[in-house]
C-alpha cells in the first residue's frame, strides 16, 4: 500500500504537472507562425492528382 501511496502522489503532483506542459507545447507547437501553410497543403492533400471520378474496384484493379 505503501507503493500506491507514493505513485498516487506523483502522479497528482509531478505527472500533472508534466503532462500539462506536454499539452502547452503541443498547442503552441500546432499554432505556431508559419505553420498555415503546412496544415492547408496537409488538409488538401486528399484531393490532389484527383482528376477525375473514382472507378469500380473491377475497373481498377488491373493485373
Amino acid at each position: 500500500m505503501h507503493t500506491y501511496s507514493r505513485l498516487r502522489e506523483f502522479a497528482d503532483s509531478w505527472m500533472l504537472l508534466a503532462l500539462t506542459i506536454v499539452f502547452i507545447c503541443v498547442i503552441l507547437w500546432a499554432f505556431r507562425p508559419g505553420s498555415r501553410k503546412t496544415h492547408d497543403a496537409v488538409a488538401s492533400a486528399i484531393f490532389r492528382n484527383d482528376t477525375r471520378p473514382a472507378g469500380d474496384a473491377a475497373e481498377t484493379e488491373q493485373l
